[in-house]
């Protein structure tokens, strides 16, 4: 079982519960008018799901729509990487291979905050070249195939402690082909974030033990689990990696990770004021969903995560219209995380996609359709189209990235 988390008032922080919450309360403040940032306009919503619609509906003609997730990157360019990886796992017994899934999953997503728009990967293998997330996905899948993330020759699909703590800047630049021409945004914050997930990995026992992040698979499925509940794998990872965030943000000794003040955010006592968000957190449960399916464990729960609050979804609101800065000025201006504006708009993301979903499920014909394909068809894919027909791909608002939040 998952090890028992602290009771702490903290500790009600660390949860999509939490997040769906505080958020709601910063939103029902700016539909109030009481928002120094945002016009929220509701009935520009209908837009926002036409939008949504259209393009998922380009990209799944058939609305047999995956899960969104980290191994959607792994295809990009029309090759199953997952195949390749597959055969090279295929002599394995099946719990190695969910360990060797797992720690992909887990080093790729924390390397997948924001490139930047001038960076590019090229992929020897197939002589593409790819961008933003795709790339970054692409360059972390072939960095982990080779063994960069493993300290042991004969074992090198694998990501474990000793490997990370080695990780720094000009090593990952290697890997990621960064140079004076093809800069990386957050490649010092990218290499840093490694070597404390190295330190977690030694340190925590929700990993089982073995120094990798695989570990998490004995530790949700002892006793021959066959389910397992979205919230307890979100739980144990907000468990396991709250020590690898920047910021410092603590409450009762308890490392908060992607938690922000902002005035509005409701709560009583030593949480008050705070809103989690658990971003990256979140992206890597979705991303972990397929590689417990594939060992013969259920997720369940899945409608309990919340839809990721980062630029593309919250860009999405901003370009049809459903949000309106006060002051045109700041779309203009360098926003750090923390900034209450950065805060507010990411807290009407995770609860404007819960009121647009409803509404983009109707236009398909699908009121089964769950949230993770709605954002995969979906409202991610239409925040990207939509920032690139009107800024060349750039979001609508300018944030200081470190490459662990954005």
């Amino acid at each position: 079982m998952t090890p028992a988390a602290p009771a702490s008032a903290a500790a009600d922080l660390l949860s999509s519960t939490a997040v769906r919450e505080r958020s709601r309360c910063i939103a029902e403040a700016v539909a109030g008018g009481d928002s120094r940032w945002f016009v929220l306009d509701r009935g520009r919503l209908d837009v926002a799901a036409n939008e949504v619609a259209a393009v998922t509906r380009q990209r799944y003609p058939s609305l047999d729509i995956p899960c969104h997730s980290r191994w959607r990157h792994f295809e990009a360019g029309g090759i199953d990487r997952r195949a390749e990886l597959e055969a090279m796992l295929q002599a394995r017994a099946p719990v190695q291979q969910a360990r060797a899934r797992i720690d992909l999953a887990v080093v790729s997503v924390l390397l997948d905050a924001g490139a930047g728009p001038d960076w590019r990967y090229a992929e020897a293998v197939t002589g593409q070249r790819f961008i933003r997330s795709e790339g970054l996905g692409v360059a972390s899948f072939r960095a982990f195939v080779q063994g960069a993330f493993s300290a042991q020759r004969d074992d090198p699909l694998r990501v474990d402690a000793a490997a990370l703590a080695a990780v720094d800047a000009p090593r990952l630049a290697a890997l990621f082909q960064v140079n004076g021409d093809n800069p990386l945004v957050g490649l010092d914050g990218r290499a840093a974030l490694l070597r404390r997930l190295g330190a977690a990995l030694q340190g925590r026992a929700v990993f089982g033990g073995t120094g990798r992040p695989g570990g998490l698979f004995d530790t949700l499925t002892q006793r021959d689990a066959r389910e397992v509940p979205v919230a307890r794998i979100l739980r144990a990872l907000l468990d396991g990696l709250g020590s690898i965030w920047p910021g410092g943000s603590t409450l009762d000794g308890i490392a908060l990770g992607d938690v922000w003040r902002h005035r509005h955010a409701g709560g009583e006592g030593t949480t008050a004021g705070w809103v989690p968000f658990h971003k990256l957190s979140q992206w890597l449960t979705y991303s972990l969903l397929e590689p417990f399916e594939w060992a013969g464990v259920s997720p369940t729960g899945t409608g309990a995560l919340t839809g990721l609050p980062e630029y593309r979804n919250g860009g999405l609101l901003v370009d049809t219209g459903v949000l309106t800065l006060r002051d045109p000025a700041e779309a203009s201006r360098l926003h750090a995380v923390g900034d209450e504006l950065v805060v507010e708009w990411r807290a009407l993301t995770v609860t404007l996609l819960d009121e647009l979903a409803p509404r983009v499920r109707a236009l398909l014909g699908r009121p089964d359709l769950p949230l993770a394909a709605l954002l995969e068809g979906g409202t991610w894919a239409a925040g990207r189209a939509l920032a690139q027909r009107r800024r060349g791909g750039a979001p609508p608002l300018a944030i200081a990235s470190d490459g662990t939040v954005f």
